[in-house]
């Protein structure tokens, strides 16, 4: 079976690539979808819908789309849907970190979680499926893996960020990993 993953972060598809073995998983860049596909929803879960049916009525295919986010308890769940873009335009990772790092400054309350939403789009039915992984937010970047907020997050019964984890080792606990775990689940019942 060929899915495609509606994604052009290859830190994300790799991810996903090492935690799937029974069907083709297949990128955007595969189907020559080279447009910025809209995330223009006011939630983690619209995006992921959005993205899995732009790629599903226009190119005909399986497919499932995720979206991310990092909820901070002290911010009132921010940075959330607008994770990626926290600090401005362009994504960037370091200055969402030190934007963060900034707004946390004077709290002692730092609890956080990230969550991931799949929605995946096959045989003219669409399925929702949920990862959410609790922590903190450290008070300084640590490690040298992953990308995002991994180097400022460390998750619950840890000691070491998710970006001082081996691939296998924060796939096995995280938000991304855990969804896709019920993705997997549930194509396999198909199989």
């Amino acid at each position: 079976m060929k899915i495609v993953f509606a994604t052009n972060n290859k830190n994300k598809l790799k991810e996903v690539q090492a935690l799937v073995s029974n069907f083709e998983l297949l990128s955007l860049q595969d189907i020559q979808c080279l447009e910025d596909i809209p995330e223009t929803s006011d939630s983690i879960e619209g995006n992921s819908k959005l993205k899995a049916d732009y790629v599903t009525k226009k190119y005909d295919m399986a497919c499932f789309a995720d979206d991310t986010g990092l909820e901070i308890n002290a911010l009132n769940g921010a940075p959330g849907v607008y994770s990626a873009r926290y600090a401005g335009p362009g994504n960037d990772a370091e200055k969402n970190m030190q934007k963060v790092l900034n707004e946390l400054k004077e709290t002692s309350n730092r609890t956080a979680q990230f969550k991931t939403v799949i929605t995946l789009n096959l045989n003219g039915q669409q399925h929702v499926f949920e990862g959410i992984c609790k922590g903190t937010i450290l008070k300084e970047k640590t490690g040298q893996e992953g990308f995002g907020y991994d180097p400022i997050f460390q998750p619950e019964g840890f000691s070491k960020s998710f970006s001082e984890m081996n691939m296998e080792e924060k796939g096995a606990i995280s938000h991304r990993g855990l969804a896709v775990k019920k993705l997997i689940s549930f194509l396999n019942k198909l199989a």
